[in-house]
């Protein structure tokens, strides 16, 4: 096959086995599978790169699992003849290497934690006379401990500084043996990238899930990590797509299915990358399968926006928030009784001018679920009057701990 020909799309962040105020969404994600099936046969697409977070979590559920691995056995189906994966940091790096061996007998290629080897995360993907058609860096997520080596009295300015170093040698490396594999061949042919980390200035949403990836910021590398000889960089963890500093073939593709009421109106895509008659990028937008909204407002704005939905018969799931100043003690009664015979579901309400007490702060109608384990050791410093100049290292520290404690459970798994 002429590689010039070659026709790559590029998504990430699945999620799947997310859920949504406890609701199950695995219906949403088999139709985004089904799409994704049916787009690759249409697109003639040759090679379909996964950039991570495969699961929403390190133990994926039975249900999660099937239509993970019930995709990849329908892949080949489609003419496409090879999928790349890498691990995210919301997936378990043992649960997706272990059946690696086997994938690759459906030319599926999972690096699911890095390797002690830059050049084992350097895949070669031939077309079907047996010719290295592409090279592929498939970096998964760096942990911590795959990037430094912790030394006594270390401060927290030295840890990040040593963490973005890291990342970035990690990657000059695996793609200096890509380049070293290219020089062999009898032809050069494209080199991609692929990464799940935070770029320095990249763009999130309220309510999109993404959670910090190291403690401190330093650890958000700039595109200068990536080398000008990459032809694409394929990445992963952050949910709204876009290009990373002014790069065109440095994207995320975002997340296909919006992860919470904040992502709701955003446009979700995957994108298709193309090497002939010249280097291109292309979008194509995901369909929406379960409509999310907000709806926020005084009463009467709240009434007429779920009156005009009903009447729509739209099936939406929504999110209410009453910013009203008359407070409203039967909310969620009053909403239930509008919405009464229509399909729309309401998953979370709230009266903004009702508060509770949460260690000692006033917040506005939260529960414990709703705060991370950071958020909850910060409001345990404030009303504890740990004195300021302290939090940034406790914070840290704390930050350390969580992230070993969730290292120990995925190696024990």
């Amino acid at each position: 096959m002429n590689q010039n020909k070659l026709r790559l799309l590029h998504t990430s962040d699945w999620h799947l086995g997310r859920l949504l105020y406890g609701r199950k969404r695995y219906t949403e994600f088999a139709e985004f599978l089904d799409w994704l099936l049916a787009t690759l046969r249409a697109e003639q697409i040759d090679v379909l790169l996964v950039a991570g977070d495969i699961f929403d979590t390190s133990t994926p559920s039975n249900a999660a699992q099937a239509l993970y691995y019930r995709f990849l056995r329908r892949v080949a189906d489609t003419g496409c003849r090879h999928v790349v994966v890498i691990g995210g940091n919301h997936d378990s790096p043992t649960f997706l290497d272990a059946p690696a061996e086997l994938l690759k007998m459906l030319d599926v290629h999972v690096v699911g934690a890095a390797t002690d080897n830059p050049a084992d995360e350097v895949i070669a993907l031939r077309d079907a006379d047996g010719h290295v058609e592409l090279l592929a860096c498939a970096v998964p997520y760096l942990r911590d401990r795959d990037l430094r080596t912790a030394e006594a009295g270390e401060s927290p300015e030295d840890k990040e500084r040593k963490l973005a170093e890291g990342i970035k040698r990690h990657y000059a490396a695996v793609v200096e043996a890509a380049m070293q594999v290219n020089q062999s061949l009898p032809q050069p042919v494209p080199v991609v990238g692929l990464g799940h980390l935070f770029t320095a200035g990249g763009q999130t949403v309220d309510g999109d899930g993404v959670r910090e990836l190291y403690v401190g910021s330093l650890a958000h590398v700039t595109a200068g990590i990536f080398p000008e000889a990459l032809d694409y960089v394929a990445l992963g963890h952050l949910h709204v797509p876009q290009a990373v500093g002014g790069r065109e073939f440095v994207r995320y593709s975002g997340s296909p299915l919006a992860m919470g009421f904040g992502e709701a109106a955003q446009a979700k895509q995957v994108c298709v990358v193309e090497f002939a008659p010249e280097k291109a990028v292309r979008l194509l937008p995901v369909p929406v399968f379960q409509d999310l909204e907000r709806v926020a407002g005084d009463w009467p704005q709240i009434e007429a926006r779920l009156t005009a939905l009903k009447a729509a018969g739209s099936s939406a799931w929504l999110e209410v928030t009453h910013t009203g100043h008359e407070l409203i003690d039967d909310l969620r009664e009053r909403l239930d009784a509008l919405v009464a015979g229509s399909a729309l579901e309401i998953l979370k309400s709230r009266d903004a001018r009702k508060s509770l007490q949460v260690l000692n702060r006033q917040v506005q109608d939260e529960a414990l679920d709703d705060l991370s384990p950071g958020e909850v050791f910060a409001r345990c410093l404030e009303a504890g009057d740990v004195p300021p100049e302290q939090r940034d290292e406790l914070k840290q520290s704390f930050g350390e701990i969580l992230q070993g404690l969730q290292e120990t459970d995925e190696r024990a798994e």
